[in-house]
């Protein structure tokens, strides 16, 4: 028989976040594994081959970061964490090791369903040549030939704008932290620290937000990095 509905692992030790979470996602069509604990949750991964974890970071017998660090050394899972820890540096941490996304609890039901379903999407995607992206207000990026243009005005970005912008973009709706933009953009011996990077980003917004003092394109996500929406 084909599986057709998406499945999500829900790894959490409190029954009652498992309960929820089992209800919402069925609800929404979902078929809904569960773990309570992280030898569980990596026997169901490996068994099952889930479609996106959802994964608490304190568990019984083993940091959820150690499952989020295995998973990644054999599987490309979406790996959604869901914890309540949230000091900025519980987030760099768990999105260094690997995980896709961070959210707090408490958790609001509708922007987690709404992240599985953008990580869901973007887990379909089949890697390619990219085409243009066309966004809103007339932007549009064209990778391949490291073209910007905004109602067919070719928008000038410097090497290191271009490379942010490019990482961001195929990254989009994922948190990519700081410390991994300065490794993928300056490289991880050449000194870069955030006041430059931030000082990059403004230059880069200032050239394709339609308002940089409102961003619609690269989101801050305050402490940890940024995050592209398409």
């Amino acid at each position: 028989m084909t599986r057709t509905e998406p499945v999500i692992l829900v790894v959490d030790d409190d029954i009652w976040i498992r309960r929820a979470l089992r209800n919402a996602l069925k609800a929404r069509g979902y078929e809904v594994l569960m773990a309570a604990n992280a030898e569980e949750a990596l026997d169901l991964a490996a068994t099952h081959t889930p479609n996106l974890v959802i994964l608490d970071l304190s568990l019984p017998d083993r940091s959820g970061l150690e499952v989020c660090r295995e998973l990644r050394r054999w599987s490309p899972v979406p790996i959604l964490v869901l914890s309540v820890k949230d000091r900025p540096a519980d987030k760099v941490e768990a999105l260094d090791i690997g995980a896709d996304d961070y959210l707090t609890k408490p958790f609001d039901t509708s922007e987690l369903l709404a992240r599985i379903r953008s990580h869901l999407r973007r887990a379909e995607q089949v890697p390619a040549v990219q085409p243009a992206h066309h966004l809103d207000g007339g932007l549009m990026i064209d990778l391949p030939r490291r073209l910007v243009r905004r109602n067919d005005e070719e928008i000038h970005l410097t090497r290191t704008e271009f490379s942010l912008l490019q990482y961001l973009l195929l990254n989009a709706g994922r948190v990519v932290t700081h410390g991994l933009l300065l490794d993928r953009v300056w490289g991880p011996d050449e000194g870069g620290d955030t006041q430059t990077l931030r000082v990059h980003i403004g230059n880069l917004r200032r050239k394709i937000e339609p308002d940089p003092e409102h961003p619609r394109f690269i989101i801050t996500e305050p402490g940890v990095g940024y995050r592209f929406i398409v």
